[in-house]
């Protein structure tokens, strides 16, 4: 092909929540296109230009939360990975998420998990290799559990997940982590209960795209009394700021938390240790 040739876009052909993976990449890629993000992410831009489909039409302008969270769960990898370097980090409905290129350390080990049809799309841009590899299957069967190592447990990241699964499911995930890898750290987004209310009413995110329904859904005060009434054992709970430092220590942010109700009813990122 001669330079100057169109090379086709990829049509993705998916709907439901696996097309929500359409909507992270396209916010990361507007943000790492801007002048100064808070996300360096040049494979979601490739990506994003690679595939052809109505981003803005469907999603309106770039949520740019989306990047800072992507951003959050970086330094979280990125940290627990100085002191495990050679660790296994497993990442569950990532979609096209390509924190693996950003935070690889050269030694790390990575294990993607997702629904048959965002593995093929994934897998026409980021194919797997010997450290990064993929596995096509829901993860919430616990397939993905099988053979891992219960000595060297792993970072499990639940990146723009458990929000799309009914409350009983995500216990039975958090309980069957917490059982079989004693001593991971897992990482995840819990939206409010106010989102998750309106989306299963129905809610449009634009005139062409409306949100799935989100089952599960707290405010951040519910989190903790949550995770105890499961009977999960959590040796270690942190909530992380949706900005890449935070203006405030984190004892100031807990005492914002107890003293302003509004920020209760905002999306929350948890950083767990089981």
């Amino acid at each position: 092909m001669s330079e100057g040739d169109c090379i086709p876009r990829i049509v993705p052909g998916l709907a439901g929540i696996p097309e929500t993976l359409l909507w992270t990449l396209y916010a990361r890629a507007a943000e790492a296109s801007q002048p100064r993000p808070v996300l360096q992410d040049p494979e979601a831009v490739r990506i994003c230009a690679a595939i052809d489909y109505d981003f803005a039409g469907s999603f309106g302008p770039a949520n740019r939360r989306f990047a800072l969270r992507a951003a959050l769960v970086d330094h979280v990898i990125t940290a627990w990975l100085r002191r495990h370097p050679d660790g296994l980090v497993v990442s569950l409905g990532e979609g096209l998420e390509t924190q693996a290129r950003r935070v690889d350390n050269g030694r790390m080990r990575w294990l993607t998990v997702d629904l048959p049809e965002a593995i093929r799309l994934r897998e026409m841009f980021l194919p797997p290799t010997d450290r990064f590899r993929h596995l096509a299957c829901d993860a919430t069967d616990g397939a993905w559990l099988e053979g891992l190592d219960a000595a060297a447990p792993p970072l499990i990241v639940l990146q723009g997940l458990l929000m799309y699964l009914p409350p009983d499911v995500v216990r039975r995930l958090l309980r069957t982590i917490s059982r079989r890898l004693p001593g991971a750290e897992l990482v995840f987004d819990v939206v409010p209960r106010s989102l998750s209310q309106a989306t299963l009413q129905g809610l449009p995110q634009t005139p062409q795209y409306q949100l799935p329904p989100m089952p599960w859904g707290l405010d951040r005060n519910e989190i903790v009394p949550t995770l105890r009434s499961w009977e999960l054992d959590v040796r270690r709970l942190r909530f992380l700021p949706y900005s890449t430092i935070s203006r405030y220590p984190a004892v100031v942010d807990a005492l914002l938390d107890r003293v302003m109700p509004a920020r209760q009813r905002q999306a929350s990122l948890v950083h767990l240790q089981v």
